[in-house]
């Protein structure tokens, strides 16, 4: 820890000094809160209880459950450990979720009851067992931290500097494999600090996360907020109604939502015709005539970006009424720019890929060396994202490279070749093509083009039912299509440009 170090754990210390007895986190479903000395007080505890049970500086802590206090509470005694957090997503099968342990490592799991047949399937297939616990006392069928033995009750904070590894969020598979982006603690708080300036945040606003913390986004929400010092009401899943009345009652002021979350608020707000007028800031991706009926709704602002994990979550940033349709401007603290294949930036309008250097880019790819230097050549972080900037700043979204293209529907990543490889595990498939395709419900659908082998049959449900039951169920397709031939190049391989001309609109 050095003269110029400033950590998340002395976010935590600064807060409950400043802050106190002030509500901090509150689980409407358990009916539990915190104040922001309580927090204070229980992650000193649960740090020592980790100590004890022979965590360290640089071990691995994995969480599988949804969102809860305990969850958040296990990310700050991360941090005031020096230890790195591995968040499983719980949509992930089991297949998926043993990978990212497996490659993560962690000495100590935690996980919630909620999942109790997936985590057994995981924890199954894990090549070293690492010691599990509940991740809410009293829920579970492990062991509980609680009872492990500390020495003492006070913690000793440890040599902890804002460059060490927070947590590791495993992207989207774009090679078929995920890979493990290592955020730094120095990371997060960069962007608490451009979230904050950037929305106007303070202390007087309510936050409600209904994006799980595994999430790069309902993460760095969840801690943005409470370095503000606003209360963090959070649920475990997505509820409209339980939504609502959240925002009615309890005067949420600030929410990140991916379609179509937005759109079923302000469905359950005309059905209820409750008074969501607090909510003043909605920031993420959602459909424009979404945005437009929220502004009109409640009087709020909604704020645009782009990032992504790599980039702490945010690149750029700005309102939607700005400049409709863009992204809003690079962000303050960091270089962004377009550039060519050639690793030149490009003229103004044209479009090239962005790129990005500074404090908000992570720290690099778990044990993925030569990914690594990939993506950062030349000194900038390459996104695969293409953009174009426009005479005002304003960045524009292109799309993903042709080799990282990328489907988003409802926010979640899904890379074509990890669907693919899955589809192709189908003993009836011989060839297929996996993009996005335009759908009303998540902006963007996953769409397969399919080639079956000479006499064999198949149906779509068919299909789609044995994809989920290999990878992640919402990286299943929502749309089969069955073909006799697929185009090809003159090297023989498939033309994936011309099937998507060919098959790329839906009704």
């Amino acid at each position: 820890m050095g003269l110029y170090d400033f950590t998340l754990y002395d976010v935590i210390r600064r807060n409950s000094r400043i802050y106190g007895n002030r509500p901090a986190l509150l689980d409407p479903v358990q009916d539990r809160s915190l104040t922001f000395r309580q927090v204070r007080q229980a992650v000193d505890s649960l740090a020592t209880r980790l100590q004890a049970a022979g965590c360290r500086k640089g071990d691995r802590i994995g969480i599988m459950g949804k969102n809860c206090i305990e969850y958040f509470l296990l990310y700050g005694a991360a941090a005031a450990l020096g230890a790195i957090v591995i968040p499983v997503n719980w949509r992930l099968s089991a297949d998926e979720a043993a990978y990212v342990l497996n490659d993560a490592e962690p000495s100590l799991v935690f996980a919630d009851d909620d999942n109790r047949e997936w985590v057994a399937q995981t924890r199954a297939k894990l090549k070293q067992e690492p010691r599990f616990f509940n991740l809410a006392a009293g829920r579970g069928p492990f062991d509980e931290i609680a009872t492990v033995s500390a020495d003492s009750d006070g913690f000793a904070p440890q040599p902890v500097t804002a460059d060490d590894g927070f947590v590791i969020i495993h992207t989207a598979a774009v090679y078929g494999q995920p890979r493990g982006a290592l955020v730094s603690q120095g990371n997060l708080l960069g962007a608490n600090m451009l979230l904050m300036h950037g929305i106007g945040l303070t202390a007087r606003d309510v936050h409600l996360n209904v994006l799980p913390m595994f999430h790069v986004a309902g993460l760095f929400m969840a801690f943005c907020a409470f370095h503000a010092g606003c209360l963090n009401i959070s649920v475990p899943k997505f509820d409209a109604e339980q939504v609502v009345d959240l925002i009615a009652n309890r005067k949420v002021s600030l929410m990140f939502t991916f379609a179509p979350i937005l759109k079923s608020i302000l469905e359950k707000q005309q059905e209820t015709g409750a008074d969501i007028s607090a909510l003043r800031t909605v920031m993420g991706l959602e459909a424009p005539d979404d945005i437009k009926a929220y502004q009109e709704t409640s009087g709020g602002t909604f704020h645009v970006m782009y990032g992504q994990t790599e980039t702490s979550m945010l690149a750029s940033l700005g309102t939607y009424d700005a400049c409709p349709g863009a992204a809003g401007r690079p962000v303050a603290n960091s270089a962004v720019q377009l550039f060519n294949d050639a690793g030149r930036p490009v003229e103004t309008g044209q479009v090239g890929e962005i790129v990005m250097r500074g404090p908000m880019v992570f720290q690099g790819y778990w044990n993925l060396e030569e990914d690594t230097a990939q993506t950062f050549r030349g000194g900038w972080h390459h996104t695969g994202d293409l953009g174009r900037m426009d005479e005002n700043g304003y960045l524009w979204y292109a799309g993903r490279k042709a080799d990282k293209e990328l489907i988003k529907p409802g926010g979640e990543n899904v890379y074509p070749a990890e669907v693919e490889k899955a589809v192709l595990g189908h003993a009836a498939v011989e060839a297929v093509v996996v993009f996005g395709v335009p759908d009303p419900k998540w902006k963007e659908g996953i769409k397969a083009v399919c080639r079956l082998k000479a006499g064999e049959q198949l149906t779509a449900g068919e299909l789609t039912e044995f994809v989920g039951s290999r990878i992640a169920r919402y990286k299943k397709p929502q749309y089969v299509e069955f073909v006799e031939t697929l185009p090809t190049l003159a090297n023989g391989d498939i033309d994936r440009e011309e099937v998507k001309r060919l098959y790329g609109q839906e009704d």
